[in-house]
């Protein structure tokens, strides 16, 4: 492809589907991101929402692992208020051990769900850095001598955890990137318009590392593409009322295409979804590699992840094809 393109995968659950079947329908998806070219497929983590079913992003790139073989794999990301960081270090590495250099640790900052949700993932309040500080120590052995963890051997302990990414939405997820020396992937699939911003900080703040010299921004992107713009606006239009209902508290999959068409939004309905699909690709294949090219230098982003967030699989393959090969 003319430019690094991956993939952002929600698991999402439509009306009259099995949740389970969505999660097989994302390990089909996997297999089809490879075959096109795809740089590397990541399983977000989210809980307690009827129209997202990746709650388990570990067990999901584990098995993704088995049925590929170049794609790389990882997690968009594992969300650190809800892990003890010995046991996301340690799985890490298991998986990086199945899939040697094909495994990425993307780390949020955020719980991914509702309080109800995270008090029940976590049951002690432990601040969000001091859990990061910790995790890096165990992957890094950065523990003091004396510390009672320091003796603790993450097993296995002959590879990483994979490549480390830091994910984010604000200029806090960008600062701790650029202090840590790592990549940075930005979630501008829901908060664009603070993606410019916050790369630039990246890459102007950034500390080199021994493992990456040079900063490497990636920046997520809500994507639809189809046969024509129109048939792309139509196939999006579940999911402007799909945002709506997870931001005002309504639990349901997402909507078929005709009720979502027909649905009346509220002013205030209006806004929300119109902020979440601010710098949203949705078009022709002609229409999203044009915008898509352009997207990229004008954020000053390294690859482009893209969220297509479609329950029907086959207009996601679809979707995904078109711009693999208007790309290429």
């Amino acid at each position: 492809m003319k430019l690094p393109l991956s993939v952002l995968d929600l698991s999402p659950v439509g009306a009259g589907v099995a949740p389970s079947q969505a999660i097989r329908d994302s390990i089909a998806l996997a297999r089809v991101a490879e075959e096109l070219g795809y740089t590397r497929y990541w399983f977000a983590e989210h809980h307690n929402m009827s129209s997202i079913a990746t709650s388990a992003p570990e067990v999901l790139i584990a098995h993704a692992a088995a049925v590929t073989s170049r794609i790389r794999l990882g997690a968009g990301g594992i969300m650190i208020p809800n892990h003890a960081p010995l046991h996301v270090i340690e799985m890490f590495r298991t998986l990086e051990a199945l899939a040697p250099g094909r495994i990425d640790l993307g780390l949020g900052r955020a719980p991914g769900t509702d309080p109800v949700a995270a008090a029940a993932l976590r049951r002690e309040q432990v601040e969000v850095n001091n859990l990061l500080a910790e995790l890096l120590a165990f992957e890094r052995g950065g523990f003091p001598p004396k510390h009672p963890f320091a003796k603790i051997e993450p097993m296995p302990s002959d590879v990483s955890a994979g490549t480390l990414w830091m994910l984010g939405s604000t200029l806090a997820g960008a600062a701790i990137a650029a202090q840590l020396g790592v990549p940075y992937s930005f979630a501008g699939h829901f908060a664009m318009r603070h993606a410019k911003e916050a790369i630039a900080y990246y890459r102007e703040n950034y500390e080199p590392s021994p493992k990456h010299p040079t900063p490497y921004a990636m920046l997520a992107v809500t994507t639809v593409c189809a046969e024509t713009d129109e048939e792309a606006q139509r196939l999006a239009a579940p999911l402007r009322l799909a945002i709506v209902r997870s931001r005002t508290g309504v639990r349901m999959p997402i909507a078929p295409i005709e009720e979502a068409l027909a649905y009346q939004f509220t002013p205030e309905e209006r806004a929300i979804a119109d902020e979440f699909f601010e710098g949203a690709v949705i078009g022709s294949p002609t229409t999203v590699a044009a915008k898509l090219t352009a997207l990229a230098p004008e954020t000053r982003s390294n690859e482009l992840m893209l969220s297509t967030l479609l329950p029907d699989r086959e207009a996601r393959v679809r979707s995904l094809r078109l711009i693999a090969v208007a790309m290429a």
